[in-house]
């Protein structure tokens, strides 16, 4: 390792050197492994070149369902690679085999050119895959008897899920940008069914079951290329066959997701529920493992950032954790406070440089402080530096109410006033773009996350807006709304947005949280896992429609931040009962009017975790 002595309390995320690297080139070898049902299961090993007989390294496996190889056409597979395809990653594996990893990369059951079906995400089949692939890396002879488990999205939590597989060479996983609640996380945020991502991410697993190259590859890339990498190359072409076949019974998860509205509830015809595809069922499991993990997120991705949160406040084992102001993946800076296309920060080879600082400690056992630090790595947006934290919430914040007031103000004065209250008839134009944090395929098709100035979105919602802030302040946690609302409908979705004004009048996005009213009993009950906000259950047994007319509280809490409001700059809130293009439209028909309170019996306000500078 690099021996620079640098004061470890000092670094933050990117700062870590490592090793240079040790091995130049790269050996690939393809196999099947039978499973033991007699299912075939596709994978294929990455090997620095030159390994001595006496060499043992560690493993870093990958367990995907987007293809573990894609195959290209002739004649550009003649002097291009698959990798190639994606510059900012094609370096990924020689960076990793070089500085003595091997990666093992495999298509999940019932996908890519393994056998079996894939009935829906993270089937408990695959966990117990998990463990015959495992022994079988243990028993290769460059194997040190070491694994750990790596991967974004989907792919993420199959790595989250690694030590479920209670393989004692499970030392240490890195899920990144994932979904270990997927109802609340990224599918129904509370509780609204995002059917555009679902619909899109359920299209695209089911072009890649088929081996059909994907819509956004376009013309160009449908020409280059040719679908997923048979196993032992041609040789494995007629088994490729057989495994698509198999695989014409796949679950097609938009139609199952969109019966839905409850955590607990299952499609017609189906036993399974989102509660069957959590994590944290597995919790007791995962502890018991010992398996360290360096969970990543972002604030401006779905609901990642709330992910690494809930997990660094529960587990109790070894832990690393880093949030970003990123897009889904890493690749590009998503912070709106910065143009688009400002380089991503750190550079993508600095966060490989993480990763390999953290599976060190782990998979080659390095003296070099990770085991003995608990830290959790955060960027905020508008002052645009990294931060790091041993607890969570942040030691020093303060919770600020600000209310609701007249002439739609902001006010961190409580109102004294008997009555008032704000019409708002709700705008089903009103959205938050393409480009917005709830779409994750932009690190397939190379688009960021991009709000632009939401100045003239604002007059599709009821916003309220504060005078200037005196001093720099810095919103860093979970804000929490509370809202006393009558509604003409039953049901509706309440979106709320943080955003800040500079002295130009740019509204920048920060933050939103959601909730659909007959989600909205605050539960008594323990979550199943650590909560700084209400706990909603978003089951059946919870259901409470509006009574239209009545005054009803809606207390939930939005995606947590951090974000930095300049000496000058005001913090507006907006209200919204839709989000176009992404959400669907609740209700289905008719147009809902709805009644903020903003008066001393109904004081409807925001807490905002603060630190004041």
């Amino acid at each position: 390792m690099n021996n620079k002595k640098v004061d470890k309390s000092e670094l933050a995320f990117g700062d870590h050197e490592i090793e240079a690297p040790q091995y130049s080139d790269i050996e690939t070898q393809s196999t099947y492994l039978t499973m033991r049902d007699g299912v075939d299961i596709a994978v294929e090993v990455h090997l620095p070149k030159g390994l001595t007989e006496n060499e043992k390294i560690p493993a870093l496996l990958n367990q995907t369902r987007y293809w573990r190889a894609t195959e290209l056409r002739t004649p550009f597979k003649w002097f291009l690679n698959a990798d190639d395809l994606n510059p900012r990653f094609k370096d990924f594996k020689p960076y990793f085999t070089s500085r003595g990893y091997a990666l093992v990369y495999v298509d999940v059951r019932g996908t890519g050119a393994s056998f079996g079906t894939w009935p829906y995400p993270w089937p408990p089949e695959s966990i117990d895959d998990a463990h015959e692939i495992v022994d079988w890396i243990i028993s290769q002879p460059w194997s040190n008897g070491k694994v750990g488990g790596y991967g974004i999205s989907y792919v993420g939590t199959t790595a989250e899920l690694l030590p479920v597989s209670n393989h004692p060479a499970v030392k240490a996983v890195i899920p990144q940008f994932n979904h270990p609640d997927a109802y609340i996380d990224n599918a129904f945020p509370g509780g609204i069914f995002n059917q555009r991502f679902v619909r899109d991410w359920g299209h695209l697993d089911n072009q890649l079951d088929q081996s059909t190259v994907p819509d956004f590859y376009g013309i160009l890339g449908r020409m280059v290329v040719k679908g997923v990498m048979p196993v032992e190359g041609s040789k494995g072409r007629v088994k490729l066959k057989e495994a698509i076949q198999a695989h014409q019974e796949n679950a097609v998860v938009f139609e199952l997701a969109k019966q839905l509205t409850f955590r607990d509830q299952s499609p017609e015809g189906e036993e399974i529920s989102f509660e069957a595809i959590t994590v944290h069922q597995y919790q007791e499991t995962i502890e018991n493992s010992g398996a360290a993990t360096f969970g990543w997120g972002s604030w401006m991705d779905a609901g990642t950032a709330d992910a690494v949160i809930r997990r660094f406040m529960t587990n109790s084992n070894n832990q690393r954790a880093v949030i970003g102001a990123w897009e889904h993946g890493g690749q590009f800076h998503a912070s709106p406070f910065q143009k688009p296309g400002t380089p991503v920060s750190p550079t993508i080879h600095a966060q490989w440089a993480e990763m390999i600082h953290f599976f060190d400690a782990y998979l080659k056992e390095a003296d070099n402080g990770v085991r003995e630090e608990k830290v959790l790595f955060y960027y905020t947006m508008g002052e645009e530096r990294w931060k790091k934290t041993s607890t969570w919430p942040l030691e020093g914040t303060q919770k600020e109410r600000w209310f609701f007031a007249r002439d739609n103000l902001l006010s961190s004065v409580e109102p004294t006033d008997d009555y008032g209250a704000d019409r708002y008839d709700v705008d089903f134009k009103a959205s938050t773009g393409d480009l917005n944090r709830w779409w994750e395929m932009s690190g397939v098709v190379e688009k960021t996350i991009i709000y632009k100035n939401r100045s003239q979105a604002g007059k599709q919602l009821l916003t309220y807006t504060s005078q200037p802030v005196e001093t720099d302040l810095e919103i860093t946690g979970h804000p929490i709304v509370r809202l006393y609302v009558t509604s003409t409908d039953p049901d509706g979705a309440f979106y709320v947005y943080l955003e800040d004004i500079d002295e130009e009048g740019h509204v920048a996005y920060i933050t939103e949280g959601q909730l659909r009213a007959i989600h909205r009993k605050v539960s008594e009950k323990s979550p199943p896992y650590k909560l700084t906000v209400p706990y909603h259950t978003f089951k059946q047994e919870d259901a409470m429609p509006l009574v239209p007319g009545q005054v009803t509280g809606l207390t939930f809490g939005l995606l947590p931040t951090s974000a930095l409001i300049r000496k000058g700059h005001r913090i507006r809130l907006g209200i919204a009962g839709h989000d176009e293009g992404t959400f669907i439209r609740i209700p289905d028909e008719g147009f809902p009017v709805i009644s903020v309170e903003r008066n001393k019996l109904y004081p409807s306000h925001i807490e905002l975790p603060v630190i004041r500078k």
